[in-house]
């Protein structure tokens, strides 16, 4: 007889989230969220109404499914594929642990191989183009929120979600030494992606702090959050999500956006990616992720020291040399020329 408990796919899926809430960002949990809308999708298509009838075939089904173009109709790539059976993995290990399914199933998730370097984005954004844009800011829409947005991301290199997290008061503008501090305050709707490891001051310039307090005293929106707090960054709904940054760089970053030609030979008059709603179908626009890998390579050309980048931008320098560091091997070789110049 069976010690397994019935249990409903989407019922299961929704057990599990919640218990995870309080130990993943919100962007995280959203994106397993997506990730298990799949399987509940395939797990309605193929009648599978209690979690505790699946077995080993039934989830090497899933899997050919959802890389075949199960849910969306299109085909997906290996490490995508891996990510979404990464997910089931944990999401079956959880059910195992409520009886709604034999504790070592989560074993039987086939992950496909992915090759070294085929997880990693070679997206960026470069500092010719990084630096472009910010005139362009500079010139047209000073102290816009666009602006401070593009500027806070590619200055201090931070993650869309820590720059949503600022408050006002997280900024000192005064003196000789402004910055602005992050922290982690996840009960009031901002965690940090590293929770309280993510917490620093990072120094910025007088530059950056000048167009800050322009922004606070001109076209911010002077709003309260729903938990009382003043952001930074604001909408005239008050704390924007982070969508709408990642909107704002996927805007900002075409070039068709500030007036030069289309380097994909497109008619604007016919291009989707021209309206706002579309702007992220553009080749050429990038996201804030791509802002922090640029920041990252500028760094790393500068030759600034890897421990005061990696605290900067709070991540471990392996993750910085794996997932940001967009150096090409010549321009590695070049750096390691100059530092053996001397020997013989």
């Amino acid at each position: 007889m069976s010690d397994l408990e019935p249990l409903a796919p989407a019922d299961g899926v929704d057990l599990y989230l919640d218990a995870r809430r309080d130990e993943l960002t919100s962007e995280t949990l959203k994106g397993q969220k997506y990730r298990l809308r799949t399987f509940v999708a395939w797990c309605e298509e193929h009648d599978h109404t209690n979690l505790n009838d699946l077995g080993g075939r039934d989830l090497y089904a899933f899997r050919v499914w959802r890389r075949e173009g199960g849910y969306d109709g299109t085909e997906i790539a290996p490490v995508t594929l891996r990510g979404n059976l990464s997910t089931l993995r944990a999401f079956l290990r959880f059910c195992g642990s409520v009886d709604a399914v034999p504790s070592e199933l989560f074993e039987q998730v086939p992950l496909p191989t992915v090759s070294a370097g085929e997880d990693v984005s070679d997206s960026t954004l470069e500092v010719g183009r990084a630096d472009a844009i910010l005139d362009y800011l500079e010139r047209y829409e000073w102290a816009s929120r666009r602006h401070v947005t593009l500027l806070l991301l590619w200055h201090t290199g931070c993650r869309a979600g820590a720059l949503r997290a600022l408050d006002v008061d997280d900024c000192d503008l005064e003196g000789s030494e402004p910055a602005v501090h992050f922290v982690h305050r996840p009960s009031t709707g901002t965690p940090l992606k590293n929770k309280e490891k993510s917490e620093r001051w990072n120094g910025i310039s007088p530059h950056v702090a000048d167009v800050l307090r322009d922004y606070i005293d001109g076209p911010r929106e002077d709003v309260l959050d729903k938990h009382g707090r003043a952001p930074l960054v604001t909408t005239s709904s008050g704390r924007p999500v982070t969508s709408t940054l990642r909107d704002t760089l996927y805007c900002v970053t075409r070039p068709c956006w500030r007036g030069e030609a289309c380097p994909h030979d497109r008619d604007l008059d016919e291009c989707d990616a021209t309206y706002y709603a579309s702007a992220s179908s553009c080749p050429s626009s990038r996201s804030p992720h791509d802002v922090r890998s640029g920041r990252v390579t500028a760094y790393r050309l500068d030759d600034v020291p890897r421990p005061i980048v990696s605290d900067r931008l709070n991540a471990s320098e392996e993750i910085l040399d794996k997932h940001y560091d967009r150096r090409n091997e010549r321009q590695k070789a070049e750096q390691r020329r100059h530092y053996l110049a001397g020997d013989r």
